[in-house]
């Protein structure tokens, strides 16, 4: 069963900015590389952002040069948005590949870019 609490989402003016928050635990925050994900609707889900256990980091074409992922302290990944555009609203998850491929999610936080 998924270990992951997303939270930071909410309602943002277009070229606006928000961090999420991805809570897990020792385990697979020390393990397992971590990826943020997104499914806006009607669309499928699709991978925003991904980060090793060494810090390597990998970015959705979409959000490349305005999100950034990092590994936090006490076991949180974080995702920070920034210029947000319309197109960006969302579900936004958290994950590690395992659980995405096993498709067991998390409860997501809502990401609404809207003037």
């Amino acid at each position: 069963q998924v270990q992951v609490v997303e939270s930071g989402g909410g309602l943002v003016q277009p070229g606006g900015s928000l961090r999420l928050s991805c809570a897990t635990s020792e385990n697979i925050f020390r393990t397992y590389a971590m990826g943020w994900y997104r499914q806006s609707p009607g669309k499928q889900r699709e991978l925003v952002a991904t980060i090793t256990p060494r810090g390597r980091t990998n970015y959705a074409d979409s959000v490349k040069g305005r999100f950034t992922i990092e590994r936090g302290l006490k076991n949180i990944v974080y995702l920070f948005l920034n210029s947000l555009i319309p197109e960006d609203t969302a579900v936004y998850y958290c994950n590690t590949p395992l659980g995405a491929r096993s498709d067991d999610w998390g409860q997501g936080t809502q990401v609404n870019v809207s003037s």
